[in-house]
């Protein structure tokens, strides 16, 4: 049996985790109290009663909370603070390598520009790293170093009250149409988010593309996703999480996709829409074998996939149980902390215990998450990070009474 000690000992990583979406309840009360940010409750159990509930009727609901931490993080004090308890709260539970995502463009205003924003939440990241990588089983070598990077978000819509920036966007361009808005957004964060990158040598290395798949195709960003893939940004995007595979196909062909965001409806025929598609059955096929071929990964999101989507009754119905036997490169993820009121042990524990996963399954979906990362070093860094990482789960692994046959990770590259 796999216990939750175990989980809670193993290296982790974490790719697909929001840092607006994963504040401490606690410090959103606080510095909405100190901005005069405006809550429906200003208490623990007032905010999850209210908007950080265990179940949501919608995507669009789970999405309601974001209003509120979002406007607490509108400057350079709030980001750093946000990040730093981030960073703080993932390495205290085992997660040695985690990959935040955030918007920069929701939290620029007259005093923080772009580069502002990535800069203050990168320090806030250091900070806590610098902390861990103190603890004495790092600084003489038996355990690996704490590690991460920044994943930018374009959003795939907004208006002119979604954000400052947003307005300000929007009013620039008012003669242009709306979808060709969205796309120069986009471009403006990946061709800032490379200038950043090089020039304050931050660990920037991925785009993603967020917000309502449907009405909203991934194409709209392809010069967004070209800007990227020439200038070596590393590319995942939300797909598949509402909207059926088309949108996942897109991800893979027009933005050159390296991983794939939620992915929930891969498997699902019924949701392709297409009616240029004769056979959905066979789409669908093609579509899967070319992912698991080309080791293109699932960033999996259970917790959060069970309480955006009405039609999952029971997270043993999760499309993960078939990625799994399709041999799907996965790996799990939160999504959002705060708004899932979860952590990546909660995930891989859930994982566990719904699909009965034996210990090698256990030790390559970690290993995955570690192999598929958009790691900030070098080819050869990482791969001796990831060798290091084996080799401290092995060491976790014996140090637990009858712990099974664990076994190696599959043997394909890095």
């Amino acid at each position: 049996m796999i216990s939750r000690k175990f989980i809670e000992a193993l290296p982790k990583t974490d790719l697909h985790v929001h840092l607006d979406g994963s504040l401490r309840l606690g410090t959103l009360i606080e510095l909405a109290k100190q901005q005069g940010v405006k809550l429906p409750a200003y208490t623990e159990d007032g905010l999850r009663d209210l908007v950080f509930k265990d179940r949501y009727n919608s995507l669009v609901e789970y999405l309601q909370g974001f209003q509120y931490t979002i406007a607490v993080m509108q400057d350079a004090e709030s980001l750093q603070r946000v990040a730093y308890e981030f960073a703080c709260d993932n390495f205290s539970e085992g997660v040695r390598y985690f990959e935040v995502r955030f918007a920069p463009q929701l939290h620029v205003n007259p005093k923080l520009d772009l580069a502002q924003v990535m800069i203050e939440v990168n320090t806030g990241l250091a900070k806590a790293a610098q902390e861990f990588n103190a603890r004495e089983g790092v600084k003489n070598g038996t355990e690996p170093h704490y590690d991460y990077s920044i994943t930018v978000s374009a959003l795939r819509y907004f208006n002119e009250d979604t954000a400052w920036y947003y307005k300000n966007f929007i009013d620039m361009h008012r003669y242009t149409r709306p979808k060709v808005v969205f796309g120069l957004a986009s471009l403006e964060l990946a061709e800032a988010a490379v200038y950043v990158r090089d020039q304050y040598h931050l660990p920037i290395t991925g785009l993603d593309l967020a917000g309502q798949e449907k009405g909203y195709p991934a194409e709209d960003h392809r010069d967004a996703y070209q800007y990227a893939h020439m200038h070596f940004l590393k590319k995942t995007v939300h797909a598949g999480e509402a909207y059926g595979p088309e949108s996942i196909f897109q991800a893979i062909t027009e933005l050159h996709a390296d991983r794939i965001g939620h992915g929930y409806y891969l498997l699902s025929p019924s949701m392709v829409t297409d009616p240029e598609i004769e056979d959905p059955d066979v789409y669908v096929q093609n579509l899967a074998e070319y992912i698991a071929d080309r080791r293109i990964t699932v960033e999996v999101c259970l917790t959060s996939n069970l309480q955006t989507n009405p039609g999952l009754k029971d997270i043993g119905q999760h499309a993960f149980g078939d990625m799994r036997k399709m041999r799907l490169s996965t790996t799990m993820c939160t999504d959002n902390r705060l708004m899932s009121h979860t952590s990546v042990t909660n995930e891989l524990a859930l994982a566990v215990d719904t699909f009965q996963l034996t210990p090698k399954e256990l030790k390559n979906l970690i290993i995955y998450g570690f192999k598929r990362s958009f790691f900030p070093g070098s080819y050869v860094e990482k791969r001796a990070y990831v060798r290091k990482i084996i080799d401290y789960y092995d060491q976790v692994a014996a140090s637990f009474p009858n712990p099974g046959f664990y076994g190696q990770p599959d043997s394909d590259d890095v």
